[in-house]
């Protein structure tokens, strides 16, 4: 097992040492919940250690020694996740198996007076893909049915409803028959963050884990593979290629299980471009020979959902959500502040992203409950945008103090007073909501970083070649008009937080914002639950 604690150089500054320490005290945590068989609340411990070193502001890059500790840090986690997945699926818990995973190794008589109804429904079926009936689908048709295998059909079914009609528009979009669609129950049954716990595949399709040449992003923040709208554009592109490639959507089925280049070399070698051809001369392996049977029994059943029991099916309400494409960097426990929403919920609408942030330097394509994204837009417009990954927002119950909320987000109120140009001794209870300035990392920062007190002979010229700001910007901040300053007036000299609906202040100004609304309480756990949850043990070879 990977040590858990490095030597720190005498040559780290301070900052960067409480920085480790924390990082290292994190991940010392996570070891201790790993021993413990606590695997979930590892995966946490684990990405908390992380999110603190990505959301430090500090060029890692540029510091050996915090490069060196990223990387040890990256490589022991790494290290407990291979040694978990080797034991089990891994440090989260499994997720629910897919039809194939019960299916794939079982064999199940064909019933006939079940065969003569599938067949007789079949003539009557409409579909945009080609639908067979023969002894292998029908197999699968019967087990289905059966009390063994109806539950995870009907839970496929179940969950589709939340991204059904998405998946069928962007097929549509991407010029791909629409009841392709029942290729994810084969694949994941909807499950939107499964991860093969063999093969590494993972998301709604099961992508491998270099689907960038599927034009799906994967990086340190985020995993577009867990994305289900970007990921089924991608599923949608490259079946559409197999199918121009082979010419048959069941052998494209079948290259997108095995693999392209083997289910060629199939075809060559038996000169037979004809799927069931190739299952009859067994040289397909045992699970693309199931995958195949098991999607046209998936399809037949939820086309006629009467004749098998699923028309008293309630599926899950469509998942819907405002998108915001931001251009910076972003806590999501701020997102879940300034949308009133739980923290989980945020996360289960952004399931590519693999860390309490949005991507830095990228743009990214947030995603808020239906309905606020308007709310979204106009309350982070209160916080600078390079306090986004650290500041918190807070609605102002009634019979709240300054003291008690600073002492909540354990900052001083002194500082939540300056950001929200507030007086530190007045009463906040007609204020509606505050920015709060969070410390980015247990290194610290003082919000008073962004006052200054003029000094004789100060000028704002001088004030601004000093900050590196503009003579505008020092107006706009302070509410000047003229250009004299007077010495001991104190400025502000970088961006204070801007409250919506607050008035002008002075100096010692008082708010007269109206009355506050109540808050909805969030849970703000110190890491982000598991990103991937392994769903079967099945091979993968494809993408």
């Amino acid at each position: 097992m990977p040590p858990a604690q490095k030597a720190v150089p005498a040559a780290v500054n301070r900052r960067d040492q409480l920085l480790i320490e924390s990082v290292e005290h994190a991940y010392k945590n996570g070891v201790t919940d790993y021993r413990a068989g606590h695997l979930e609340a590892a995966k946490n411990d684990f990405d908390y250690a992380v999110d603190l070193m990505l959301t430090s502001h500090i060029d890692l890059k540029a510091d050996p020694q915090l490069s060196d500790e990223f990387e040890h840090i990256v490589d022991a986690v790494n290290a407990l996740e291979m040694d978990a997945l080797k034991q089990g699926n891994g440090f989260a818990p499994p997720s629910e198996p897919t039809p194939v995973d019960i299916a794939n190794d079982v064999t199940f008589p064909v019933d006939p007076n079940l065969t003569a109804q599938a067949a007789a429904e079949l003539k009557t079926t409409q579909s945009d893909l080609p639908l067979v009936l023969n002894d292998y689908v029908a197999s699968y048709i019967n087990f289905f049915n059966s009390s063994r295998g109806h539950a995870t059909i009907v839970s496929s079914l179940r969950r589709a409803g939340r991204y059904k009609d998405m998946i069928q528009r962007v097929l549509k979009e991407e010029g791909v028959p629409q009841d392709l669609i029942y290729q994810a129950v084969a694949e994941s049954g909807f499950q939107t963050q499964a991860v093969n716990g063999r093969s590494g595949a993972g998301g709604m399709w099961q992508f491998m884990a270099f689907a960038n040449s599927y034009g799906l992003t994967r990086n340190g923040y985020v995993d577009e593979r867990f994305d289900p709208e970007k990921a089924t554009h991608a599923y949608a592109r490259y079946i559409k290629m197999l199918y121009n490639q082979f010419g048959d959507w069941y052998l494209a089925m079948a290259a997108y299980d095995w693999g392209a280049g083997k289910v060629q070399r199939a075809v060559q070698r038996t000169g037979y471009a004809d799927f069931w051809e190739l299952y009859r001369r067994n040289v397909l392996p045992p699970e693309t020979k199931n995958y195949v049977p098991i999607i046209l029994a998936a399809t037949i059943m939820a086309k006629n959902p009467k004749q098998y029991g699923l028309d008293t099916l309630v599926a899950d309400p469509p998942v819907l959500s405002d998108t915001v494409t931001i251009n910076y960097s972003i806590d999501l426990r701020l997102v879940s502040d300034l949308t009133d929403t739980p923290l989980q919920e945020i996360s289960g609408l952004n399931p590519s992203l693999l860390r309490l942030t949005t991507p830095a330097d990228e743009a990214f394509d947030l995603h808020v409950p239906a309905g606020a994204g308007a709310l979204f837009q106009q309350r982070v417009a209160e916080v600078p945008e390079d306090k986004r990954r650290s500041w918190r927002f807070h609605k102002v119950l009634s019979g709240e103090s300054l003291d008690g909320i600073a002492q909540a987000y354990h900052v001083h109120a002194s500082d939540i007073a300056f950001v929200n140009q507030l007086d530190a001794s007045q009463d906040i209870s007609g204020s509606e909501s505050l920015v709060i300035p969070v410390a980015p990392s247990s290194a610290g920062s003082s919000a008073h970083a962004t006052q200054y007190r003029a000094r004789r002979g100060d000028t704002l010229v001088t004030i601004a070649d000093r900050f590196g700001v503009t003579v505008d910007q020092l107006r706009r901040w302070n509410h000047l008009k003229g250009a004299p300053v007077a010495a001991g007036r104190s400025l502000y000299v970088a961006e204070p937080a801007h409250i919506a609906g607050a008035p002008h202040r002075g100096r010692r100004g008082r708010s007269s914002a109206p009355s506050g609304h109540r808050r909805k309480k969030t849970s703000s756990p110190s890491g982000r639950a598991a990103a991937v949850h392994p769903s079967s043990n099945k091979k993968k070879h494809h993408r």
